[in-house]
């Protein structure tokens, strides 16, 4: 059972809130959960776990116990990364919620071979939605467009464009500037995207424990040229909280982003905080 630092205040607060539009709160590192004016709640890459210290060591507070959550419709995973589909974190959201896990196909061998859910959490095999690149959902009020990005640290990265009537949200996963942003600029008119942004920095291998430079996230040169070719409007960095080496200023970006087109907003939120479409 996680041990949360915030007692069960944030799953409450996604379970009483009652959004005019969409609200989204920021769950640290890359998670975020999503509600609809309509009541559907969407939990996408939720992470509560410390990390594998000392290689990877959690820098911000375990926000809520998964046990705590009763709302949920679906939780989204990006890619197969720890911080991304995580036992402890998720199966229990599964197990107590009717949600499904939505994930590609590296992403479901985690949570099915590795960490066995089924057996370790009761969850039913029912539960696992596999998507891949160019799938269409829909989730309660939510349209969830499965995209292709690019992170080449990943075996099989997706991202997610989810369309409400109050606007469109687009979650890159870890991804680095890629080909197709824009073409999904082209595509959809995203109202908010969601970047991961961190450091360079030294991080113990995992097999030798020798320090290593090591470079996960895009830079801030890379998630400004990622947002102009989205097009967004509003532009949120993530995952610049999380690791213990890797951790970096967001209000940086305001210099790199603020000579293209787009964004036309930098919008730097912290972890536990609500931003509404």
């Amino acid at each position: 059972m996680t041990d949360s630092d915030w007692g069960d205040w944030l799953p409450r607060a996604v379970a009483d809130a009652d959004p005019d539009t969409v609200a989204l709160w920021y769950l640290g590192c890359n998670g975020f959960a999503i509600k609809g004016r309509e009541g559907t709640v969407l939990w996408i890459d939720p992470y509560v776990g410390t990390g594998d210290p000392p290689r990877t060591v959690r820098m911000i507070p375990v926000p809520f116990d998964p046990e705590d959550i009763e709302v949920a419709d679906a939780v989204l995973a990006t890619h197969e990364h720890t911080d991304h589909v995580h036992g402890p974190s998720q199966a229990p959201i599964l197990a107590d919620t009717d949600a499904d896990l939505v994930a590609p196909d590296d992403s479901l061998a985690v949570a099915r071979e590795e960490e066995r859910w089924t057996d370790e959490y009761a969850v039913d095999e029912a539960a696992f939605t596999e998507v891949t690149e160019g799938d269409e959902l829909r989730i309660g009020e939510f349209t969830v467009h499965v995209v292709e990005t690019h992170d080449p640290d990943a075996t099989h990265p997706v991202g997610y464009v989810i369309e409400h009537d109050a606007g469109t949200v687009f979650h890159a996963g870890d991804s680095k500037p890629s080909p197709s942003f824009t073409g999904l600029a082209d595509r959809f008119d995203i109202d908010l995207g969601i970047l991961a942004f961190g450091s360079e920095g030294t991080v113990p291998d995992k097999e030798t424990g020798e320090p290593v430079r090591t470079k996960w996230y895009s830079d801030e040169n890379e998630v400004a040229r990622a947002a102009n070719d989205l097009g967004l409007d509003r532009l949120v960095p993530t995952h610049w909280d999380m690791w213990k080496g890797l951790t970096a200023d967001p209000t940086a970006l305001h210099d790199h982003v603020r000579s293209y087109a787009s964004p036309n907003r930098l919008e730097i939120v912290e972890i536990g905080d609500r931003i509404d479409l």
